[in-house]
């Protein structure tokens, strides 16, 4: 008789760009011993294997996805409704993800729900309590707290392995993405840079140093920059755009500076982090997969040996959703806006 876990049976719904990202590293997470299957997706657009390239910001050398064992359906209730589905992917447009969300809950699967869970504060906390209510993981899909630099990035800071730190940048560059390319026109629905693109380096700032006291940002829906103020770290701020030409490529870089030590990511070099100190450059080997990559296993993992790691991060999601209000508050009032409770 086998003792070995049987896979986890996923199921996603929407298979656009971050449908096909999420397939990709479930099925790369697989072969690199997280047990789990793709039974089945979801997407009006999508009733058969499509080979089409997944397109995105950060190149990918991952395999051709397997479609041989994979149902396609045109209505999410086939997701919701099969009973062998454990975990399921929400990867559709931003103003779907919380009603999908809650009904997958009260279905009694496991959620990976994609960024931004919504655009208004009060509809995260629907999902919030509705997954405080629930015996069932539900975790937003933020990768940059997966991915592997970063992780060491966020192990530095909290450890004050060099010091306090003193001052942290965040560049997050490219053009608006060319998929679903009326969703995204449109800030209505998408919450346009910085609630799409944005978002990550502000949840990511959450993550390492809390809420701030007050943010006060300055641009429009295409090239924003925020300031976050907080009373204990001189400067911290986070620059987010999609107005650059597509040739130009996607820029994501951040340098965090420690009394004794100043930490440098860069996406387009290798190696991606480097730690500067006694005017020595050290480079951080980190492994080489993305953080949806990251994101992927964690939840798998989480599934399969539960922790207490993840009880928090709706909560927090919530308190992104209040910070980013405030960003767009400030944006609008040209004036430093407080953070509401």
């Amino acid at each position: 008789m086998s003792n070995k876990t049987p896979p986890i049976q996923v199921g996603i719904i929407g298979f656009g760009f971050m449908g096909r990202t999420h397939a990709l590293a479930y099925q790369q997470a697989n072969r690199d011993g997280h047990p789990c299957t793709i039974q089945a997706i979801a997407d009006p657009n999508h009733t058969t294997p499509d080979q089409s390239p997944t397109l995105g910001n950060i190149a990918s050398d991952q395999q051709e996805l397997d479609t041989s064992h994979i149902k396609f359906h045109q209505h999410a209730d086939a997701i919701l409704s099969n009973p062998e589905i454990d975990l399921v992917s929400i990867c559709t447009h931003t103003d779907t993800h919380v009603d999908l969300a809650i009904a997958a809950l009260n279905a009694g699967k496991h959620v990976l729900v994609e960024k931004p869970i919504a655009i208004n504060p009060d509809d995260v906390q629907r999902l919030s309590t509705a997954a405080n209510q629930s015996d069932r993981l539900c975790i937003p899909a933020m990768c940059m707290r997966h991915w592997p630099a970063w992780i060491k990035i966020h192990e530095i800071i909290t450890a004050n392995t060099h010091g306090k730190a003193r001052s942290a940048t965040f560049h997050r560059l490219g053009s608006r993405p060319t998929w679903a390319a009326d969703f995204y026109a449109n800030p209505t629905r998408s919450g346009g840079v910085l609630h799409d693109l944005h978002i990550h380096d502000t949840d990511f700032i959450y993550h390492c140093f809390g809420k701030p006291a007050a943010v006060t940002t300055t641009g429009d829906q295409l090239h924003l920059t925020t300031i976050y103020h907080y009373q204990d770290i001189p400067h911290v701020t986070a620059q987010g755009a999609w107005d650059q030409e597509t040739s130009v490529g996607f820029q994501m870089k951040c340098t965090i500076t420690f009394e004794q030590a100043t930490l440098d990511f860069d996406l387009s070099r290798e190696p991606q982090l480097i730690l500067h100190q006694n005017d020595k450059p050290t480079p951080i080997p980190t492994p080489k997969h993305t953080g949806y990559d990251g994101e992927i296993r964690w939840i798998l993992d989480q599934i399969s040996n539960p922790s207490k790691d993840h009880a928090s991060q709706m909560h927090e999601a919530v308190q992104v959703a209040k910070i980013l209000e405030s960003e767009c508050e400030s944006m609008s009032s040209n004036a430093r806006v407080a953070i509401k409770s």
